[in-house]
C-alpha cells in the first residue's frame, strides 16, 4: 500500500509541477483554438462541441485530486515545520497541533491573539509616542 501511496506522491507532484508551468498553459491554450479552428470544418456539431466538454471536464476532475494530493502534502508540511519552530522557541506549545482544533475552538483562540495583538500595538503606539515626545 506505501508503494501505490509513494507512486500517487510523486505523481502528482509531477503533474502539479508541470501543469504550473507557462508551457503547460500555451499548450491548453494552442489545443482550444485548434479546437476552434476546427469549427468550421465540422460544421459546429454537436460531436465537435462534445470533444472539447468531454476532454476539459475529464482533466478538471482528474486535475482536482491531483492538485488536492499536493495541497494536502505540502500543509502538513508547513505544519510540521511550524510546530518545530514553536517547539524550538519560547513561543507558548499550546499552539502546536492547532490545525486539529474544531471550527469554534479556533475562532475563540483567534480572537484570543486579534485581542493580544491589538494590546502589543497600542504598547508599540505609547512607546513610540514617547520616545517622540522625549526626542
Amino acid at each position: 500500500m506505501s508503494n501505490k501511496s509513494n507512486f500517487f506522491s510523486s505523481f502528482s507532484t509531477a503533474v502539479a509541477e508541470l501543469s504550473g508551468r507557462p508551457y503547460t498553459f500555451v499548450a491548453a491554450l494552442a489545443l482550444v483554438l485548434a479546437w476552434a479552428v476546427t469549427g468550421p470544418y465540422f460544421d459546429y456539431s454537436e460531436t465537435w462541441q462534445l470533444v472539447i466538454n468531454t476532454t476539459t471536464t475529464i482533466i478538471t476532475f482528474l486535475m482536482v485530486f491531483v492538485l488536492q494530493n499536493t495541497q494536502n502534502r505540502d500543509g502538513k508540511a508547513l505544519q510540521a515545520k511550524l510546530d518545530e519552530l514553536i517547539l524550538t522557541s519560547q513561543a507558548a506549545n499550546k499552539f502546536v497541533g492547532i490545525e486539529k482544533l474544531d471550527e469554534g475552538e479556533l475562532r475563540e483562540m483567534s480572537k484570543s491573539l486579534a485581542e493580544k495583538a491589538e494590546c502589543v500595538e497600542e504598547k508599540a503606539e505609547e512607546k513610540s509616542d514617547a520616545e517622540a515626545t522625549s526626542a
